[in-house]
Order: structure tokens, then sequence, then C-alpha cells
């Protein structure tokens, strides 16, 4: 079985070894027609600390490393301009 991946944006990075990544859907409304932006908060293990803030990380799915992550990032795919 295959894991899953998942594509975001790093929000914050002020623990150790460890980021909060959103990542945002897209979807039409059924009724409305319009369309509707969701964003979901994902807390992710970083070993090289090396994501910051703003940057674009490719996530993916493990086991459980602690009472929230359950996610790795695999690799940065695009780095922020803003320091």
């Amino acid at each position: 079985m295959t894991k899953q991946q998942k594509v975001g944006i790093v929000i914050s990075n002020k623990m150790q070894k460890s980021v909060v990544v959103a990542v945002e859907y897209r979807y039409r409304h059924a009724v409305y027609s319009k369309t509707v932006i969701e964003t979901k908060r994902y807390m992710a293990h970083d070993q090289s600390n090396s994501c910051n803030i703003g940057d674009e990380v490719l996530l993916e799915e493990s086991r459980p490393l602690s009472k929230k992550k359950r996610w790795v990032v695999k690799n940065v795919l695009s780095t922020s301009v803003i320091k």
C-alpha cells in the first residue's frame, strides 16, 4: 500500500525538528456552485530543521511520532523569498 502525500506551505517552525504545514483544499459547492477553500494544518517531522516559514514542502504519512505528528517532510519543493 502506498503512503499518502500532500503539498503545503510551512506556517510555523518554532519547534525543534517539527513544523506546522497548511494544506489548502479547493472544491465546488454542490448547491451554490461557488469554489470553497478549506485549509487544514498538519504537524510534520523535519529531521534536519531545514524548513523555513513560507517554504512549499511535500509531506508523506508515517507512523505516529507523537500525539499530533503523523507526517514527515519528504523534501522542500520551493523556498520562500521572504526571510
